[in-house]
């Protein structure tokens, strides 16, 4: 089996060490960088599966890598966990404001860890594949072509009124927007909602159906920031969003033509 090529960027080398042993073996191949500078200088030379990034470093912070690597045409789909002392609410929302994936804070126990980077790269191979699975079952091009349902599919094409989001080009168009292409985690997102139009899914429910997180692994602030960072590319007016709905006190939802009032 191919192992995942896994860099971590920490300056603390008692910390990095700790986190290359959590890994190390059959299912992970670690590379260790000490500094900003370098992790972004390995990643180029050899763009990882996954980064699991410190905060507090001298010279460039890891906010300030996050974002380097998410403006790097070569690095901006490598998925990026923040594994740091900072851990209040803001510090979290900055960090997926910077285009992290995940967020978690020191100490860590050792097991969670793994579960997230497994969840993670659970997701990115499967953003890899020509194939989505959806609740166990695989949903191939075939299946697809049956008769359409709520939502309507075509191809590989899922449509909720004027949005369409192709499956196999990981591009939502609609008229107000042309074509835009999605990251990884906001395809998944939207794919997930929009396939189950109607629905009202909490933030907890999304981190285990989406992120693939059991209960009480994961903050719901995750949820939040994808979902704003989601409005902002496909609302037309982000304070008053007509397509990503939500519905105080529960969740988020997308509703079909026929189920809006």
């Amino acid at each position: 089996m191919e192992q995942s090529q896994i860099l971590i960027i920490e300056d603390d080398n008692i910390v990095a060490r700790t986190v290359e042993r959590c890994l190390r073996g059959g299912e992970f191949h670690v590379s260790v960088a000490n500094t900003g500078v370098e992790g972004l200088q390995i990643s180029r030379r050899q763009p990882p599966d996954m980064v699991i990034l410190d905060v507090i470093m001298p010279g460039m912070d890891g906010y300030a890598v996050c974002r380097e690597m998410r403006s790097d045409p070569m690095l901006k789909d490598v998925p990026i966990l923040f594994l740091t002392a900072k851990a209040k609410e803001e510090d979290r929302i900055t960090g997926f404001l910077a285009g992290a994936d995940d967020y978690l804070s020191k100490p860590f126990n050792v097991d969670e860890l793994l579960l997230r980077v497994r969840a993670i790269l659970r997701r990115t191979v499967k953003n890899k594949g020509s194939q989505k699975v959806e609740a166990g079952s695989v949903v191939s091009n075939e299946v697809l072509q049956e008769t359409p349902t709520k939502p309507e599919k075509k191809l590989n094409i899922i449509t909720i009124r004027e949005f369409s989001l192709n499956t196999k080009t990981y591009e939502l168009a609609a008229p107000h927007l042309g074509k835009i292409r999605l990251t990884p985690i906001q395809f998944d997102l939207l794919y997930h909602l929009m396939t189950h139009s109607g629905e009202i899914f909490s933030p907890n429910r999304l981190l285990d159906e989406v992120w693939d997180y059991p209960s009480d692994a994961g903050s719901p602030d995750l949820v939040r920031v994808h979902i704003k960072n989601l409005r902002e590319r496909v609302e037309i007016d982000t304070r008053a969003p007509a397509f990503i709905e939500t519905i105080p006190g529960y969740g988020y939802t997308i509703k079909a033509d026929e189920d809006k009032e």
